[in-house]
């Protein structure tokens, strides 16, 4: 009951403060007509709220987001499925859904006619041009009564989240150096190229060519045994990404952060669509990304399992740590292709950068002119980044905020076409590749 006069409104306030005028008025001037009009304008919005504060309302809410992962400027529609589930009629409906601020305007809907069973569907379009998770909920619920003297307010937990991926670029193929490494089974060859130890078994399965039974085998486990023939290497990239506070410059979608973040997420999914491997860390050396936190992203399958990779760049924040770390490295990490988006750097990150290339077959850098995104003209900072990658052994282009990230990403694959790849001797993952793998 408290509740439902503290829900009192304009006009029942109102409604209230005349009917206690015109009782007093009655009084003073003694007229009894006067006194009963004081008394129904007096209990008119005193018994609305009692009649509002013991009614139970079972509303039920179904809220759905489609899709939920869009990429920054595209469009996201929200649904609601209201539906009352009690045996109490109400009022008019008010109902107010909370999203941020970044996606538009808070919608508002006003919905009448409202009793048992009754169902209804609305829906309202969301749009962010920002990045980032975010959650859709609670909805706010305003009963009012037919008269508008009282309104009740009710509020929905549920919320659902709308990821708001970065921008992608389509980027050409161009030669990468050292993609394969490690062990796996992604990738067919023909058996002649190989030797005996290189072949893979399995079980023999019905419709199997028995050309393709492996007798040894076959006779040492006394079932007929197929080979595979499945290249044992795997196509493997890593994307490191600055997201030091001290390497970039600029605020909001036109800082150089941001645009790290789109040369980072089209990178991958070009990598992705040429069946790498791809997994995405930070400055903090952690991977971004897989369950729990941990892990590494494994792309194979196009955009569908590009998904992981943006979903983690799209909360990529500053952090204020000073060096990069690479732990995510450890002992197997020799091998592989590395591209690196790096901001501002200076001296204390060069031992981080020559361990790196130690423990990478290629590595290619994409390093912003920070410096043109905060307008200084100072020569000391990113705009010597290029030069001072290649003397760690990296091979390394500029983005600028008015280049062409496609075309900054071709300039990347003639740098590397005109520096030779490093030999690597044999690794716990397998021996080095003998010549660069060309991305068509």
């Amino acid at each position: 009951m408290r509740e439902a006069f503290s829900g009192l409104t304009v006009r029942g306030r109102a409604f209230l403060a005349a009917g206690i005028t015109a009782i007093v008025c009655a009084v003073l001037l003694g007229q009894p007509a006067l006194t009963r009009v004081g008394v129904l304008v007096v209990a008119l919005p005193l018994v609305t709220a009692l009649v509002l504060g013991r009614s139970r309302y079972r509303l039920a809410l179904v809220r759905t987001v489609t899709p939920q992962l869009v990429v920054a400027g595209q469009p996201a529609r929200v649904n609601l499925a209201l539906t009352n589930e009690g045996r109490t009629p109400s009022g008019v409906l008010l109902l107010e859904d909370h999203v941020p601020y970044v996606l538009g305007t808070r919608p508002r809907f006003v919905l009448d006619g409202i009793g048992h069973g009754w169902r209804r569907q609305v829906s309202y379009q969301i749009r962010s041009d920002v990045r980032g998770r975010f959650e859709i909920g609670p909805m706010t619920v305003r009963v009012g009564d037919a008269f508008g003297l009282v309104e009740l307010g009710r509020a929905f937990r549920m919320t659902v989240p709308l990821v708001v991926t970065p921008r992608t670029v389509p980027l050409p193929a161009i030669p990468l150096g050292g993609g394969w490494t490690g062990s796996g089974d992604n990738r067919p060859r023909a058996f002649a190229m190989g030797s005996a130890e290189d072949v893979t078994v399995r079980d023999y399965r019905q419709g199997d060519d028995l050309r393709r039974v492996h007798w040894p085998s076959s006779a040492r486990t006394g079932e007929l045994m197929v080979r595979r023939e499945e290249q044992p290497w795997q196509s493997r990239a890593t994307i490191l990404i600055d997201n030091r506070l001290t390497a970039h410059r600029g605020q909001g979608i036109a800082s150089s952060l941001e645009a790290a973040v789109v040369a980072a997420a089209s990178v991958a999914v070009h990598l992705a669509h040429r069946g790498f491997q791809v997994r995405l860390v930070t400055a903090s050396g952690e991977d971004a990304g897989g369950p729990a936190g941990g892990g590494q992203w494994h792309l194979r399958d196009a955009d569908l399992n590009a998904r992981p990779i943006l979903e983690a760049l799209a909360v990529v924040q500053l952090d204020h740590r000073r060096q990069i770390d690479t732990s995510w490295m450890g002992e197997q990490a020799h091998g592989g292709l590395t591209v690196a988006v790096v901001g501002g750097l200076d001296q204390s990150d060069a031992p981080a950068l020559r361990r790196i290339v130690h423990h990478t077959t290629s590595a290619m850098a994409i390093a912003l002119d920070v410096d043109a995104w905060s307008g200084s003209q100072a020569t000391g900072g990113t705009g010597a980044a290029t030069p001072f990658l290649a003397r760690s052994g990296w091979r390394a282009v500029t983005l600028g905020p008015r280049d062409r990230l496609e075309s900054v990403w071709e300039d990347l694959g003639r740098t590397s076409s005109r520096v030779p790849a490093r030999e690597h001797g044999p690794t716990a993952e397998g021996p080095a590749s003998p010549a660069p793998a060309v991305v068509s």
